[in-house]
């Protein structure tokens, strides 16, 4: 497990070892603050020996960006506190930290029956194929989209994070813009190709660049599946996919965090690299692989309510090694057990735990 446990410095960032908490939304911020115990869940996994950590998705400051009246904000006296809280406490216990900028787009009504005062906003009000319920956006709600973007940019630098990643993933709004399916604007931030539908992103990630300066590291975490399109692939081919990174690092982007289900299958044939490797090969930048790591089930079928036993890490270690990429995710083991990465490294491989639905439910602190 070595190679797992090596520094890794990038710009700002500069971590004890290769492993990331994997950003997880929690849902535990009432009316978008968090608390101190959403802090004493980050100092957790940061004294459990977590190199870097990702936050759950929290929010820029517009009336629609989430569907989900518990998520935390990055905007605002009080939310911006509650995050002062949470990296203070995280560098105490010596970890090293950056938020998840997050805007959802087109989306479901939460089931609570709460949503926000003005509709839901994405490139053309889809939020999957057939399913229109909210607003296309217009340009002036597209500009302060975008500076929205860099005002939590800059406040997360003044905050003191390491770093930071904007979610371009999962069907929220960067990835919106992306698919074709549901981006089917005719003027500049729509089009025919993945490249000419990357335009919002690389006007969102410029902003950010540009508040936070050349030397503060930015992640941009990007995936090909959909969760209402699970085979779906926006880059079908190797050219395709550098065609679609390219401009996304000219623009700033210093390390690609590649989603995907299940970090041992092949991206394209011909080839067993995964997303991860595939990304830094056609970009030449840093990337972050994810998809059930170290569990023998896969996350989705974890709403359902199926529980994960550990898994060997050797697979994962062999592609690390062969430098496929350069950071590793984990998800679900780190939420249900804080001292997951501490038990990796002392190779305490018998007190790792599974994982469980009622950890979803729950900040888990021991």
């Amino acid at each position: 497990m070595d190679s797992l446990f090596r520094p890794f410095n990038l710009k700002s960032l500069n971590i004890k070892n290769r492993i990331v908490m994997a950003p997880m939304t929690r849902s535990f911020s009432p009316d978008g603050v968090p608390t101190d115990l959403v802090a004493a869940y980050y100092a957790k996994r940061a004294q459990g020996e977590v190199g870097l950590i990702l936050s759950e998705g929290t929010v820029i400051e517009r009336v629609a960006s989430s569907n989900d009246p518990n998520i935390p904000h990055f905007y605002g006296t009080e939310a911006l506190a509650g995050w002062q809280k949470v990296i203070d406490g995280v560098h105490t216990a010596g970890g090293s930290m950056g938020p998840q900028i997050w805007h959802m787009g087109v989306m479901d009504d939460h089931h609570s029956g709460w949503l926000p005062a003005e509709p839901f906003e994405g490139p053309s009000g889809f939020g999957r194929p057939g399913f229109k319920n909210g607003k296309a956006m217009t340009d002036s709600d597209i500009a302060d989209t975008i500076a929205a973007f860099g005002r939590a940019a800059a406040d997360a630098k003044r905050l003191g994070f390491d770093t930071l990643e904007l979610h371009g993933a999962h069907g929220y709004l960067i990835d919106q813009f992306f698919w074709e399916e549901t981006n089917q604007r005719t003027d500049i931030f729509g089009g025919k190709t993945l490249p000419e539908r990357s335009r919002f992103a690389v006007e969102v990630i410029k902003e950010v660049r540009k508040q936070v300066g050349e030397e503060f590291a930015v992640i941009l975490r990007l995936s090909q599946w959909k969760p209402s399109a699970y085979t779906n692939q926006l880059a079908k081919t190797p050219q395709e996919m550098e065609a679609w990174l390219t401009p996304l690092a000219d623009a700033g982007v210093d390390i690609f965090h590649c989603s995907q289900r299940r970090f041992w299958e092949s991206e394209f044939d011909g080839s067993d690299l995964n997303f991860a490797g595939w990304a830094k090969k056609v970009s030449g930048k840093a990337t972050i692989t994810v998809g059930s790591i170290g569990l023998n089930g896969e996350f989705l079928a974890a709403f359902a309510g199926e529980s994960s036993q550990p898994a060997s890490l050797d697979e994962l270690v062999r592609r690390m090694d062969r430098g496929d990429f350069d950071l590793v995710a984990v998800g679900r083991p780190l939420l249900a057990d804080p001292a997951w990465t501490k038990k990796i490294h002392e190779q305490r491989t018998a007190e790792l735990k599974g994982f469980t639905k009622k950890a979803l439910g729950e900040l888990v602190l021991n």
